[in-house]
């Protein structure tokens, strides 16, 4: 008190520094009670983008900064390229090659390492919750002109007792590592003396519950790990180690071309790993799993791939329309969110990516198609700006086509949707794979 009391006094002399020190406090004193920073610096005015995979990622590289203020929300501080993620589980990569840091990319993009709990479309307003280990949770809000919704979706576990206590997923850096020290942990284990075979055996059985390319690529990954490199290192241990996909569908690679299907399974039983499809995970046990078919399988290490369910951002959003059975929000041609009641479009807000699909055009959850939604918004935003017209129709999705590694440098390319003939097994197709 006394010492502002002293600088008004000197300050006194001076009256333009009195009104800009009433100036600074009551600016201060409105800080407090209010977060809205809208800017006025860009003729575009603030894009807030939600998320920083292949959707969320790939519109803020393009946006054009000149004229959009940019702001990213993520709980994770980089990109990742989720298609080489199983090659880092064991090794074959290190994780710094297929990141990319958000803040790297441009100066003129803001970023908070944070989660979005709620959006208030009504006054524009998102209000989130800091993910940093020094404040974490501490609540914040932002206001935007535009919004995009690009939070991705987590893996599905159909509800399943024990998935994710006991289970490992693989949709992040944290899993990959989280995988790589789990693999040689159950290596150690078993080199230990005074095991029996059988324990031996329950502790390198490696399962994976998923036949799609994450699973399949990833069991492909893990077989040359264990093959090329382990079998160097604990050539005592090969006889008890094996491996396992499990599948509720009648065959793995369900979306690829039926021969291209065929060739990969063979290609796995041929290599020891079995492939058991139509079969039913009931309960994930800490060791084992229990299976509607064959009763209880321990296991030293299981791998979740079974595709994809809602974010809770996605649940907690009550005023925009849905799909039923996805869950996923639902936005027209445009990518922008539907109103569920009235079903027009909520002003300035769009969505793409895995929590994301298109009225009458459902389209696959994969990075093919939220990279393509990304070029798509980033040209009309960029547009706009320009103060050109939207021509065009509406997003179009160009499917070019699925790839998977199947191990020991051969892989599956099924481009049958460009060419009905363009489908390739073998060394040929992991270069082009590669």
């Amino acid at each position: 008190m006394f010492l502002f009391a002293t600088t008004i006094s000197r300050s006194a002399q001076n009256p333009s520094c009195v009104v800009l020190l009433r100036r600074s406090i009551t600016q201060k004193a409105f800080a407090k009670t209010s977060s809205r920073t809208r800017t006025l610096a860009k003729s575009q005015g603030k894009v807030v983008i939600l998320g920083s995979g292949w959707a969320g990622f790939g519109l803020m590289r393009q946006l054009d900064k000149k004229n959009y203020d940019v702001t990213v929300v993520s709980p994770r501080n980089y990109f990742v390229f989720t298609p080489l993620l199983a090659s880092t589980s064991v090794g074959t990569l290190e994780f710094r090659c297929i990141t990319e840091p958000v803040r790297g990319y441009s100066k003129d993009v803001d970023y908070h390492e944070a989660w979005c709990n709620k959006i208030d479309f009504d006054n524009q307003l998102i209000h989130c919750s800091s993910n940093l280990d020094d404040n974490k949770d501490e609540k914040f809000t932002l206001d935007y002109d535009k919004l995009v919704i690009s939070v991705g979706a987590y893996s599905n576990t159909f509800n399943t007792p024990g998935v994710k206590e006991h289970g490992i997923f693989l949709k992040d850096i944290n899993d990959a590592r989280r995988i790589r020290a789990r693999v040689l942990e159950c290596f150690e284990y078993a080199a230990q003396p005074g095991l029996s075979e059988e324990e031996k055996s329950r502790k390198l059985h490696f399962a994976v519950v998923g036949g799609g390319p994450t699973g399949v690529e990833f069991s492909a990954e893990l077989y040359d790990f264990i093959t090329e490199d382990l079998s160097r290192l604990y050539p005592q241990l090969m006889d008890y180690t094996r491996m396992t996909v499990y599948d509720v569908a009648p065959k793995i690679l369900g979306n690829f071309d039926k021969n291209l299907s065929n060739y990969a399974t063979s290609k796995f039983k041929r290599r020891g790993i079995q492939i058991k499809t139509g079969t039913h995970v009931l309960e994930v046990k800490k060791d084992s799993l229990c299976l509607k078919e064959e009763g209880e399988v321990p296991f030293g290490m299981l791998i979740w791939s079974t595709g994809l369910m809602h974010n809770p951002l996605v649940e907690s959003m009550t005023q925009v329309a849905k799909e039923p059975k996805s869950q996923r929000i639902i936005t027209d041609r445009h990518l922008r969110v539907l109103d569920k009641d009235s079903q027009i479009p909520i002003p300035s807000v769009y969505a793409m990516g895995d929590c994301a699909t298109i009225q009458e055009y459902d389209l696959p959850a994969t990075a093919q198609v939220a990279n393509q939604k990304a070029n798509y918004l980033s040209k009309v935003f960029n547009r706009e700006a320009r103060g050109k017209e939207i021509t065009e129709k509406g997003f179009s999705f160009d499917n070019r086509g699925s790839m998977a590694y199947i191990g020991k440098w051969e892989a599956v390319v099924d481009m049958t949707p460009v060419h009905q003939k363009a489908t390739e097994g073998g060394h040929m197709a992991w270069l082009f794979w590669r």
